[in-house]
């Protein structure tokens, strides 16, 4: 079964999308990547989605309007794949996250917008959507959901092996001999971004290859006080976003200071919290292998920065397990269809907090009749072909 994923992750800079060919033998998943893409957002569009974004203010008005919008955009990038990947049986799609609602270290509600209907429509394939809403339901936090894959990619792995996703949010899988279980660590790209777009220092939004934060020096006193932050002390699983970590987060951290920080030192100083913050957890764990992935792989001072923090760790990225680093959680989505599909459940409870596995999401018919394929046996594994060329 050829089933696309599509996400916009917490950076919310764009949609990546991936087409892959499913096939299960026995326990084994098998995937070949057919394609792997990631288009940027209109600017307007993204625009519109940072003023919405916690913690702005905002209306139903926008919200339904940007709903309609963000699905519009994602059928037109799902159409495209389609294409190029010579059609396809299925779609799921993550959507983009606007709200994730925690209260006292417990997640009781999150929000996804892009409305599924649109890729319905315009693939006449069956959709799969609003993921992780069916996990919170059983006492999770609905993320992150990228420990089901890592889960099966890992196991086996020499030693303990752990996944990292370096997004707008870090997060990470640990997988052992007798557990699987995973936590949003804190900022990754999140904070840094922000800077980089409130301040005009690049039109993309980003600090290209860490070149602004190369240019500064870590404000210690700042990084204390960003460091002391509660969230990091609290025990997985758990869960956090741009609810909490956001640019006002930072300006109130900077107010408390004596001095002024210029731009490039606060870059300098968000990008060694995202370090120090990392390095701590993989630590704590124990763990012997680090595979890498999402936008913070391209970021030259994050990356030397973990392995010099971590020189008894094993740092390499996903490429290494035949997953592209930008392509993994649309991948990650992909599968999540595929056994929504085949009436599997895709949620690790170890990964999420969840207290027992369920089968994620909503499906929203093609433009012919709902037939869903024979119901599949577990699956403990999965083999990964990279995206052809």
């Amino acid at each position: 079964m050829k089933v696309m994923g599509l996400i916009s992750g917490t950076s919310h800079d764009g949609i990546d999308v991936a087409v892959v060919d499913l096939e299960a033998h026995g326990d084994v998943l098998h995937g070949r990547v057919l394609h792997s893409d990631s288009v940027p957002y209109d600017p307007e569009l993204r625009a519109r989605l940072v003023a919405a974004l916690p913690p702005s203010p905002t209306t139903f008005e926008e919200m339904c309007r940007l709903d309609t919008l963000i699905g519009q955009a994602f059928a037109e990038v799902a159409a495209t794949a389609a294409e190029r990947a010579g059609g396809v049986d299925a779609a799921c799609s993550h959507g983009q996250t606007v709200f994730h609602w925690v209260v006292d270290d417990h997640a009781l509600g999150t929000l996804q917008i892009g409305q599924p209907a649109w890729l319905a429509e315009r693939l006449g394939r069956p959709v799969v959507a609003d993921v992780r809403a069916r996990d919170l339901t059983v006492g999770g936090h609905g993320a992150p959901l990228a420990s089901y894959l890592d889960a099966l990619l890992l196991r086996g792995h020499g030693g303990v092996p752990a996944a990292l996703n370096l997004g707008g949010i870090s997060n990470m899988t640990v997988v052992t001999d007798d557990r699987v279980y995973a936590f949003d660590i804190g900022p990754a790209n999140a904070l840094i971004d922000a800077v980089v777009l409130t301040e005009g220092l690049n039109p993309a939004g980003y600090d290209e290859d860490g070149r602004l934060a190369a240019g500064g020096s870590v404000d210690l006193d700042l990084l204390a006080l960003l460091l002391a932050d509660p969230y990091y002390a609290l025990p997985a699983p758990k869960s956090t976003g741009k609810e909490h970590f956001h640019l006002t987060y930072v300006r109130e951290q900077v107010a408390r200071l004596d001095h002024d920080v210029t731009p490039t030192d606060l870059l300098a100083t968000l990008t060694e919290l995202t370090v120090r913050t990392v390095a701590d957890a993989v630590r704590a764990a124990g763990v012997t292998y680090l595979a890498l992935s999402g936008g913070g792989c391209h970021n030259p001072l994050i990356v030397s920065g973990l392995r010099s923090a971590l020189p008894g760790v094993d740092v390499v990225t996903t490429e290494d397990l035949s997953v592209p680093t930008d392509g993994k959680e649309a991948i990650l989505f992909a599968v999540i269809g595929w056994c929504t599909l085949h009436g599997l459940p895709a949620i690790v409870p170890g990964g999420t907090g969840a207290r027992e596995p369920r089968i994620l999401g909503s499906i929203t018919p093609g433009t012919g009749p709902l037939t869903l394929p024979e119901p599949a046996g577990p699956i403990r594994s999965i083999s990964l072909d990279g995206p052809a060329t």
